[in-house]
């Protein structure tokens, strides 16, 4: 009992003491655009627009539960919702060789996929082709829209259909929005990526607008970020 309440303890302020937080917030869950800051301890270092979820957002399932209202949309597979609440950044991917973070690197070659079928024993997996998938999506993609970005651990322990595959990527086009990533011009992505350290604990906290409260709270690092406003 007292290991587990400490493991339980150290895991806490291990998410609460991460020094690098990309803040993402929406007006609401039914927005597909959202604001963009980066802070690194309280400093903010970038700031930008973003693409989500062509249906806005939803509760997904990441390193702690916020507060959810009765009627708040919960994620699932293949609702074409971004997932909302406080996850782990964990490696970057590209079609190149080199990275341009310590992050680990994954480099998305033809044979790389991500599996979102949820009856696989590979859900949510980046694995290398197996060629028994039933349903998957290639990391290399002709339209360049992963050719770099970063692994977002979202439902890490594949609960069925709750979700998968979710990245912070290039976007499609301007103002496009997503099946479920966080997306944004290659420019901006590869400063994010550049400032990003494995050793400080990145997350990202992705909310509406309606948790602002909650997250100042938790994170108090975050008072002079302009998109909080409980």
């Amino acid at each position: 009992m007292i290991k587990s309440f400490l493991i339980l303890i150290s895991s806490s302020i291990l998410l609460f003491s991460s020094q690098q937080i990309i803040l993402v917030v929406a007006h609401g869950f039914d927005s597909n655009r959202a604001e963009l800051e980066f802070f690194e301890d309280a400093n903010k270092l970038f700031s930008t627009s973003v693409n989500i979820g062509r249906n806005g957002l939803a509760w997904g399932i990441g390193e702690k539960n916020l507060i959810q209202e009765k009627n708040d949309p919960i994620k699932y597979e293949g609702d074409g919702k971004a997932p909302a609440g406080i996850f782990k950044l964990t490696d970057e991917f590209g079609s190149r060789y080199a990275s341009y973070s310590n992050l680990p690197y994954l480099h998305t070659s033809k044979n790389l996929i991500c599996v979102d079928d949820s009856n696989s024993y590979f859900y949510n997996q980046l694995i290398i082709n197996n060629k028994n998938e039933k349903s998957f999506e290639y990391m290399k993609r002709d339209d360049e829209q992963y050719q770099l970005g970063i692994v977002v651990q979202h439902n890490k322990y594949a609960q069925e259909k709750r979700g998968s595959c979710i990245f912070l990527h290039v976007e499609k086009e301007a103002h496009a929005s997503t099946a479920g990533c966080t997306s944004m011009p290659l420019s901006n992505l590869k400063t994010i990526i550049t400032l990003l350290d494995k050793d400080k604990n990145p997350l990202l906290i992705q909310i509406p607008n309606s948790s602002s409260k909650e997250i100042l709270q938790l994170y108090p690092q975050l008072k002079s970020s302009t998109l909080l406003h409980p």
